[in-house]
């Protein structure tokens, strides 16, 4: 019994991760109520509390999400049968999102992905930020938006039910200028939407580039890694970077190389291959050039999961796309209900704006100014095959 199908929303201005169930494919899980729910998830090293907001709409669809990051922590949908599971990494308890996540599950900003030499220059000045990736300053720096204690206010309407995430970035806040006021809404709906939206204005010309940073599983809870999963990137080109994972600022074809996704790949057909840009990132780690026509949501990926079924659909209003295989993922991580997270365990698919383009001009433009509000969506379809 198939129990997923896709679908398609317009609109502008937010990030949006879909989720359809049909009729008659319940979970058996217990917490099936339809509503939000809010409970204490632990207390920060520095004393915050942070609270857990459970949204489950009325096909059963849950969505866990804490306020320390914006972070998902779990997400449970079901596969080709109807059996349940959740298909993001993550952790059970806070202790270990602060000791160190490789960002499971969170918001990322002011800037996701990487800025060359941590520094930029803007309006006549120069910007220091923290070199936390070697040399390079990389998803908001030492304690980014992923680190951060929203405030999290809970709402239920006649078709949805969600949870409005703020937080106030002061002006210096790890080298960036301007205050940034930021809010994130996570909306379930009853048709089985989850909907990002992401907006920001500033008082001070500023780089905003936020993502989100899910790690998927699409087999589930106790599968292993993602090498099987069928890949479409509807992308002819991307950036490839230097040694350090910085864009070189070519934007090369993919044609002829084992970047090229265009038609469904598993994951794990070439990740292995005698490539330079593959052992830069020990793998995929690597920003494509989507192949829009004008404004607008359009597709840029695809995941399938053979086995189980699941399927994953990525539709967005963003320049860009980065791809990460899970590469650092080894083995030295346990996650939910005890379960190691070995090589290539999860995967990303980030939409975005190209890393380093406060540095690059060629690149679209990060820069939000006085006046202007940030705004984009990406949507997430989540559905079974046949």
């Amino acid at each position: 019994m198939a129990c997923g199908r896709f679908g398609r929303f317009p609109g502008r201005l937010t990030t949006t991760l879909t989720l359809f169930v049909l009729p008659g494919c319940a979970t058996d899980d217990s917490t099936m109520t339809r509503g939000v729910s809010s409970v204490p998830f632990g207390t920060t090293s520095a004393g915050a509390v942070v609270e857990v907001f459970t949204m489950t709409n009325a096909s059963g669809i849950e969505v866990r999400a804490i306020t320390y990051g914006g972070i998902i922590i779990s997400l449970k949908t079901p596969d080709r049968d109807g059996r349940w599971d959740d298909i993001v990494l993550g952790f059970d308890s806070l202790e270990p999102y602060e000791a160190g996540s490789p960002y499971f599950g969170s918001i990322i900003g002011r800037y996701g992905n990487r800025i060359a030499q941590a520094r930029f220059s803007l309006d006549g000045e120069t910007y220091a930020l923290a070199a936390n990736d070697g040399q390079n300053h990389l998803h908001g720096g030492d304690v980014g938006f992923d680190k951060v204690v929203w405030t999290g206010e809970p709402f239920e309407r006649e078709d949805a039910v969600g949870v409005v995430l703020a937080y106030s970035s002061r002006d210096g806040e790890e080298g960036y200028p301007g205050n940034l006021d930021v809010q994130v809404t996570y909306t379930l709906t009853d048709a089985g939407e989850l909907i990002f939206e992401y907006r920001a204005t500033t008082d001070r010309a500023t780089p905003v580039n936020l993502t989100q940073h899910s790690y998927f599983n699409l087999a589930g809870t106790a599968a292993g890694d993602i090498l099987g999963h069928e890949l479409t990137i509807d992308a002819s080109r991307y950036t490839p970077v230097d040694t350090t994972l910085i864009p070189t600022g070519e934007l090369a074809p993919v044609e002829g190389t084992p970047f090229d996704f265009r038609s469904p790949t598993a994951i794990g057909a070439r990740i292995d291959a005698d490539h330079p840009q593959l052992a830069a990132g020990l793998g995929y780690d690597h920003n494509y050039v989507l192949d829009r026509i004008g404004d607008g949501l359009q597709r840029a990926a695809l995941v399938v999961e053979p086995v189980t079924g699941r399927t994953l659909e990525i539709l967005t209003e963003e320049p860009g796309i980065q791809f990460y295989s899970g590469n650092f993922l080894d083995g030295t991580i346990t996650g939910k209900h005890g379960r190691v997270y070995g090589h290539r365990s999860g995967f990303c698919l980030e939409t975005q704006h190209y890393p380093d383009s406060p540095n690059q001009p060629a690149f679209p433009s990060t820069i939000l100014r006085p006046g202007e509000e940030y705004g984009t969506r990406t949507v997430l379809i989540f559905g079974t095959t046949g």
